[in-house]
């Protein structure tokens, strides 16, 4: 046998009580594993038993211990009845298998159940001897390492970069088999939650088998999603990016420049953010690379995917960023022929990594995207998951032509997502083409001096930038300018990227969150018909996302989007966009012109002098908003401009093919240049209300930046104060004389409210910035939006804030955030011994709109005066995928946990506010508790995937499923690296304690 798992049952603590006669339980566990069983003895009338039970041996494959969970069970004891479940408790086994990994797992677990929540903990010791298997036919992937980061993890350096894995595996749900019959919640909920842990393991397990074909050892940019397809069945999918992963022995080596943004940093820091849609396009033409298919059933799925051939017909996104084609010389062209043929070999060249080591990104040419109308079906049979193979496989090639189409042989930051509502599946995938440096992909294949002449030939801050397409035959027509900053390639006028700022890049002034909403009525309809409609919106949808997230960024005086996420999410009546991104300015790129409005109107005086107004007020919003993100180039003398640069050939600047007439290209030509501003055409009411919204988008407050990249553009002095925290907030639409216009406008009203609630209660941290924004929206049910949001707040060096921000306005917050301190959901000033920690309010106490603000609760002693003198560690969790201040010294695994949770009394929780805070705030539980019992002191990468909510609130029930995810690691303080082992997880009672306990 390859593997003997190993399990003791220690003790329990806190048990409900289940014998209302004696106030007491009498529990025993039950531990299994695959179909073996075994159970501890019955401890009598203890709310605390101490088993201290005999170790329980199973004897497997290491197969089946990837596939399978540890499950363990504990129940009251009833003698004349069945006995009665208090919860279980599911264990990874995974973590123990990697070489570098955790020995043993041992902790207290909450013990989680479906209906009631954490009942207690549980004491567990796990451990698992593996023996050599030199059987080359096995199906296990034993040591294969999984990270969630979408960059090359702290404390390791990459070898070799492989490319592309994705799995998938599909099974029937059992929430809707025969069980529906007779569902009772507790049965359907844990059947549910069993199959998906065991669907996890083997989609890992199948992954790793890829990886080692590939012969990498580590996944990286691992992204997991479930799609719940209702009576069709559930499918877990996964994607990832291959590599080959070193380990950085030296302790000074494992914090890069890039793990935590230091003061010396001179560039901008390392940001990461796995939203991945890429996009660069001059202003005439915002619209991605998209084809829409529709299949009215499996069996007339489209079969064809994009080629070379099809794409002339295509529309195509260019929006471009890299060098010019013909300008490179012999090196460019020895640099593609042989990115070409370290590439050319793979059915798909993507990356689903978001920030690369240096030098490993070239040139960015654009975003390419793909969505697809599906109709599910019923998966007959869970062995074959062809069907859902091919539509994705339809995708990737779409994807993959386009990428080529504009002179890219890659494609990075590349994800993909699902929208499911009824029968109609949208499936979308995007990311950034992308000319990479071979010697990460092929090792050993490029020679020293093509890394030497690549260092020779593209400056530093600005490479990227340079279009790697054809000037002369571009697949979409754009404005191009030489290099602001070297002067020698061309670059567009916009870049729109899905990745995160390259570390070298060059940015002036800071950034900001800059987002574009959209809601579209659709009638009601089944099968066919229901998706011919949306087939119809969707390409409506996206033009005009684009367009919104043009006009704000112009508005902002700004010229680059990264890390742009876009969804679009299905509903029974609508459907609903959201994009969201960070803007910048780099200095490579033209200073962008402001925005002019023109109308086709009738010769109205008042109506004239109103356009004019709105032209003013966009003048001084745009001049405004240039101060406040401290956006000022420099003029480039005329010793620069008069430099030699090759004279720019005006016929191929906006030439887009030999068919189309010379006076649509000179139409063109009018909005764009630096002496013109970007055109607002205003010729209905709809117009006039977009210019409107572009007015109302209000900044954060004086002393906040916002952003969805790990880290804010400009910002670099960043102090060990972060806090995560989680907000989810439910709205009910009326059905009375629902508009477009009022959708809209509910809309932006809820994302809008949802920021100024987070600005208000984390006012106390000023100056702040949010970081890794991530904003999710669906619609649950009719008429019910749900939008979702995860944060870190970090705040940075108050000194150099005071340079920036006016001294009276900051301390006039200053005193307000203390005065009103009581008033904070969860506070976030320092602790000191003098100050009580203060816990989570009541769930009660969140009324606002059904709305469940939900900071970050702590698994720890809550009988600790104050983290200052607490000895119990603290887990933290974070979505940046470093920790300021410290350094990670080990990555012990990936946290991959699935829950549900039901109530048949939800008014008396609290409502919706009530349930989905408690729910969440035991995520966080649990979470903790399982990282902990690894050795570690906290989850990086935290990201929540999944929040699926459902209300009935006439029988005052509702079920939520909630899928998170993150590395688990162990991190050092760098004030406690000398006294520290780097080998052990360290007591996490930094000064500076931000977290909030959980009541």
């Amino acid at each position: 046998m390859p593997g003997k798992l190993k399990v003791k049952i220690v003790a329990g603590r806190h048990l409900p009580v289940m014998d209302r006669a004696s106030d007491l339980t009498d529990a025993f566990v039950e531990v299994k594993f695959g179909n073996t069983t075994f159970k501890t003895d019955v401890y009598l009338k203890s709310l605390n038993p101490q088993w201290n039970s005999e170790w329980f041996k199973f004897e497997v494959d290491d197969e089946d211990l990837q596939d399978e969970p540890l499950q363990i069970t504990v129940l009251d004891h009833d003698t004349y009845s069945a006995n009665d479940a208090i919860g279980k408790v599911y264990i990874d086994i995974d973590p123990l298998l990697y070489s570098e990994a955790a020995t043993v797992i041992s902790g207290w677990f909450p013990i989680y159940d479906t209906i009631h929540g954490i009942r207690g903990e549980i004491n567990v010791v796990v451990k698992v001897d593996l023996f050599n298997d030199l059987n080359r036919f096995r199906q296990s992937s034993c040591g294969v390492k999984f990270f969630c980061t979408t960059s090359i993890p702290k404390c390791y350096r990459a070898v070799v970069i492989h490319g592309f894995v994705e799995e998938l595996v599909v099974n029937e749900d059992p929430e809707y088999q025969w069980i529906d019959r007779i569902r009772t919640p507790r049965a359907s909920n844990e059947a549910r939650q069993r199959l998906i842990s065991l669907m996890s393991g083997e989609l890992q397990r199948k992954i790793g088998l890829k990886v080692l074909e590939m012969r990498g050892n580590a996944v990286v940019g691992y992204l997991q999603c479930f799609d719940l397809e209702g009576e069709s069945g559930l499918v877990v999918r996964a994607i990832g990016t291959a590599c080959t992963l070193d380990k950085l022995s030296s302790p000074a080596a494992f914090l890069p420049a890039c793990n935590s943004p230091s003061k010396e940093m001179k560039e901008i820091p390392f940001n990461e953010d796995p939203n991945p849609n890429t996009h660069s396009s001059g202003p005439s033409t915002p619209l991605k690379n998209q084809t829409y298919s529709f299949s009215p059933s499996k069996s007339y799925s489209r079969q064809s995917s994009s080629s070379d051939t099809d794409l002339s017909l295509t529309p195509k996104t260019g929006m471009g960023s890299g060098s010019a084609g013909k300008e490179g010389g012999p090196f460019k062209a020895l640099l593609r022929q042989q990115t070409q043929s370290a590439l050319e070999q793979r059915e798909f060249p993507f990356f689903t990594l978001t920030a690369f080591p240096p030098g490993f990104l070239v040139h960015v040419g654009g975003v390419v995207s793909a969505r697809s109308v599906k109709l599910l079906d019923r998966i007959h049979n869970p062995d074959e998951p062809e069907t859902r193979d091919a539509w994705w496989a339809e995708i990737r090639q779409e994807i993959k032509s386009h990428a080529k189409a504009l002179g890219c042989h890659a494609v990075v930051g590349y994800s993909e997502s699902t929208s499911i509502c009824e029968e109609v599946c949208i499936l979308s995938a995007s990311g950034t083409a992308a000319v990479l440096n071979p010697r990460f992909l092929q090792d050993g294949t490029v020679e020293g001096y093509l890394e030497q002449r690549l260092e020779e030939n593209l400056p530093t801050g600005c490479g990227f930038c340079h279009i790697p397409y054809d000037e002369l035959n571009m697949p979409f027509p754009a404005h191009l300018t030489y290099c602001y900053n070297c002067r020698k390639q061309k670059v567009p006028d916009v870049l729109f990227t899905t990745i995160d700022l390259p570390t070298d890049a060059t940015v002036i002034g800071k950034g900001c969150l800059i987002q574009a909403r959209l809601c579209r009525l659709k009638k009601k309809a089944q099968a066919e018909a229901n998706a011919t409609a949306i087939s119809n919106l969707l390409p409506f949808m996206e033009y005009e996302v684009h367009t919104q997230l043009m006009n704000k960024l112009k508005l902002k005086g700004m010229n680059a989007l990264f890390g742009l996420r876009i969804q679009i999410t299905v509903g029974e009546n609508m459907l609903m966009g959201l994009a969201s991104a960070t803007g910048v300015y780099l200095a490579a790129l033209p200073t962008p012109g402001g925005i002019q409005i023109a109308g086709k109107t009738p010769n109205d005086g008042s109506y004239e002098q109103h356009i004019s107004h709105m032209q003013k007020k966009i003048n001084d919003t745009i001049a405004k908003n240039k101060e406040l993100y401290e956006i000022n180039p420099p003029e480039l003398s005329e010793e620069i401009i008069g430099s030699p640069i090759p004279e720019p050939r005006q016929r191929s600047r906006l030439l887009r093919s030999q068919s189309e007439s010379s006076d649509e290209v000179t139409e063109l030509d009018l909005s764009h240049g630096k002496k013109d501003a970007f055109v607002l055409e205003i010729d209905d009411t709809d117009a006039m209300e977009d210019v409107h919204s572009l007015l109302t988008d209000v900044p954060p407050p004086s002393g906040f930046y916002s952003c969805n990249t790990e880290i804010m553009p400009g910002i670099n002095n960043w102090t060990s104060e972060i806090q995560m925290f989680t907000s989810v907030r439910v709205i009910r639409l009326s059905s009375l004389n629902l508009t477009n216009q009022a959708l809209n406008k509910n809309f932006n009203d809820l994302c809008e409210n949802l920021l100024k609630s987070l600005y208000f209660k984390l006012r106390s941290m000023i100056p702040c910035c949010l970081c890794h924004v991530n904003f999710t929206v669906s619609l649950p049910e009719d008429e019910l939006i749900q939008v979702t949001v995860t944060a870190v707040a970090i705040t940075f060096d108050k000194n150099q804030a005071l340079q920036t921000t006016k001294t009276h306005v900051e301390k006039s917050l200053q005193r307000a955030s203390t005065d009103n301190e009581e008033l904070l959901q969860f506070p976030l000033e320092l602790c000191s011994d003098s100050l009580p920690s203060h816990p989570f309010p009541p769930a009660k106490a969140v009324t606002v709109e059904k709305a469940s603000p939900l900071g970050e609760g702590n698994f720890r002693n809550r009988s600790a005066p104050s983290c200052a003198n607490s000895t119990v560690g603290v887990v933290k969790m974070t979505p940046l995928s470093f920790i300021p201040g410290a350094k990670i010294t080990k990555y012990l695994g990936i946290i991959n946990m699935f829950f549900i949770r039901e109530t048949t009394s939800l008014r008396e929780e609290g409502g919706v506010s009530g349930f989905l805070h408690a729910f969440i705030a035991e995520v966080f539980a649990m979470v903790r508790a399982h990282v902990a019992a690894l050795g570690g002191n906290a989850v990086v990468s935290y990201i929540m995937k999944q929040c699926v909510f459902m209300e009935n609130p006439n029988k005052n029930q509702a079920q939520c499923l909630i899928n998170v995810s993150g590395d688990a690691v162990v991190f050092v303080r760098e004030s406690d690296l000398e006294v520290v082992s780097a080998q052990q997880p360290t007591v996490n009672c930094q000064p500076s304690c931000t977290e909030e306990v959980t009541t």
